[in-house]
């Protein structure tokens, strides 16, 4: 009876063990985020963020707030992204987050050389 209790026991907590709660993925996922701003680091509204899944070739896209921040949450720590800012015709050139970089929040700022 006793070795019954003791095998239930073991059998209740395997599970637990083997897949890791929701919480502790979350804390394994990446965020980037920077700014944009032009040439006199004005930051530049509704400009847009493009991040790239290197692997899928998936693109997101964000439009930057009036302080021109932008940010991608929730991202593989494990995949390769790449970024690029644009805005109007001017168009930076590309920026990379590997998975060689441990970081769990990339900050990437982008300036752009805006013509008038």
């Amino acid at each position: 009876m006793m070795k019954a209790v003791i095998l239930l026991a073991i059998l209740a907590v395997a599970p637990l063990a083997a897949d890791p709660p929701a919480a502790a993925k979350d804390q394994k996922l990446r965020t980037v985020k920077g700014i944009v701003t032009d040439a006199q680091e004005n930051p530049l509204f509704k400009a847009v963020v493009q991040l790239k899944n290197t692997k899928t070739l998936q693109v997101k896209s964000f439009i930057t707030d009036e302080k021109g921040a932008y940010r991608f949450q929730g991202l593989d720590p494990d995949l390769d992204y790449e970024l690029k800012a644009e805005y109007g015709a001017t168009a930076s050139g590309p920026r990379k987050v590997t998975s060689f970089d441990s970081r769990r929040e990339v900050i990437i700022n982008f300036k752009l050389d805006i013509k008038q």
